[in-house]
């Protein structure tokens, strides 16, 4: 996927606030893209959790 194609995942879904980061990851329709670039870019993992508005010490647990 394109960044741009991952934002535009990210503007469907609403209420975000509310949710695990799985959550947000599986109503956004990122978690295989995710999962992807958690192995093989972590900069692109990165800006997906980013769009997903999880804070930055939380994403540095998650991918280092």
């Amino acid at each position: 996927m394109t960044n741009e194609e991952i934002l535009q995942a990210v503007r469907q879904v609403e209420g975000l606030g509310g949710m695990t980061v799985n959550e947000r990851l599986y109503v956004s329709g990122l978690m295989d893209e995710f999962d992807k670039s958690k192995i093989h870019d972590k900069v692109k993992a990165a800006y997906i959790l980013e769009l997903l508005q999880v804070d930055k010490p939380s994403i540095d647990k998650i991918l280092y």
